[in-house]
């Protein structure tokens, strides 16, 4: 297993050791001592699976404190762009995302730590998207940013025509109306 750093502390590319032969493949997509030796220390309570079409975009979302999530996000099928932005006010990356290509044949997964808002669009006609979480969903804790937010300026490499946005999403705040904090 190889932990990547990114560009903003804390947010991590996980890349798993996968052996391959005639059958086909196999590979640990989590271990927790392995984890725990890289520093990721999360109690992971909850799984969650996602199916989505071509140019669905899902996000960004997040919970407050007490109820803020750590995400654990891999691909099963398909290909994603997912985006982790940094909300953490003292942190001096504060604002600024970090976007990767996780897909079913790279098998990479990203480490989205307390603290951020998290989304993804899908690249590929489908994907299906697993990831854990360490805090259970708690809806008065759900806050989130607009995908198309014009400070964050997140390029989801998706083309405008093709973009599908839930009724929910469409009317998060932008990220100037932050209100919360970690």
């Amino acid at each position: 297993m190889n932990i990547e750093k990114t560009a903003i502390n804390d947010l991590v590319i996980i890349k798993p050791t996968v052996f391959e032969d005639s059958r086909g493949y196999f590979f640990e997509s989590y271990n927790k001592v392995k984890f725990l030796e890289s520093g990721i220390a999360y109690n992971f309570i909850q799984d969650n699976q996602s199916f989505s079409k071509r140019g669905v975009i899902r996000g960004l979302h997040l919970q407050i404190n007490p109820f803020a999530q750590a995400k654990l996000v891999r691909v099963l099928e398909g290909e994603i762009l997912d985006v982790a932005v940094d909300l953490r006010r003292n942190s001096p990356t504060y604002g600024q995302h970090v976007s990767v290509v996780l897909s079913a044949q790279n098998k990479k997964q990203l480490m989205v730590p307390h603290g951020f808002a998290h989304g993804f669009s899908v690249l590929s006609e489908t994907a299906s998207v697993l990831y854990k979480v360490d805090q259970l969903y708690h809806k008065e804790s759900e806050r989130g940013i607009r995908y198309d937010d014009s400070t964050l300026a997140i390029d989801w490499r998706v083309n405008p025509e093709e973009i599908v946005v839930s009724d929910k999403d469409i009317i998060l705040s932008s990220f100037n109306e932050i209100d919360w904090e970690f």
